[in-house]
């Protein structure tokens, strides 16, 4: 029930419907999900060792917040890692590695992007996003690099919200950016692929700095 839960309040703090700061107090948070409070406090717990809720002895949980500053760290950090992880893999990657990405980017291109009157990013396209990205370096061969990845894809999440769900400006194609990367990893271009890979992280941050709540956080 906790992961559950865990997973629910993750959404929904992606989503926006949690908004950063927010306090969160069990008993209505237990209501609205319609779980008991022992299991949410674990999923809160949990969501605390990953930055997206924070915690004092004092005061409980709350939203945790977001700030221009850790979203340039997170970006450079992530291009870094991913950008090492990506050549990698594309070197090391064998006709199942290829088949692999090629499935991932089928099921991403299939999906929307968002849904609902309130344009929220879509679940299913948020797994799809991760899966696709996922398999891209799938076959780097180092756990460790994996796990970095992992852990810092789990951190923009948290940002992903102000583009899908606040941003009005949406005149980018990422289904193309999607499919250009595609096509530069089996074509084994490794310079295009981490090219486009930089391209697609930071036009996301850039989107992300113009938000009115990251520029009052400097």
């Amino acid at each position: 029930m906790a992961s559950q839960l865990e997973a629910m309040v993750r959404q929904d703090i992606i989503n926006g419907r949690l908004a950063p700061g927010t306090r969160l107090r069990l008993k209505e948070l237990a209501d609205f999900y319609g779980a008991g409070v022992i299991p949410l406090r674990e999923a809160l717990s949990r969501l605390a060792a990953t930055g997206f809720v924070s915690s004092a002895d004092q005061k409980g949980f709350s939203v945790g917040l977001i700030s221009a500053v850790e979203l340039r760290d997170i970006t450079n950090t992530r291009l870094h890692i991913e950008c090492k992880a990506l050549s990698e893999s594309i070197q090391r990657g064998d006709v199942d590695w290829e088949s692999r990405i090629i499935a991932a980017h089928h099921r991403l291109d299939r999906l929307q992007i968002v849904e609902g009157p309130d344009r929220l990013l879509a679940p299913d396209w948020e797994l799809a996003h991760d899966a696709f990205h996922s398999a891209l370096i799938s076959s780097c061969g180092s756990p460790w690099l994996l796990r970095f990845t992992h852990t810092l894809r789990d951190q923009t999440a948290r940002y992903r919200m102000l583009s899908m769900h606040y941003t009005k400006s949406m005149h980018r194609d990422v289904p193309g950016e999607h499919r250009a990367l595609l096509e530069a990893a089996l074509a084994k271009d490794i310079d295009r692929a981490c090219e486009i890979l930089s391209a697609h992280y930071e036009t996301t941050a850039q989107s992300l700095l113009q938000h009115e709540s990251l520029n009052s956080k400097g």
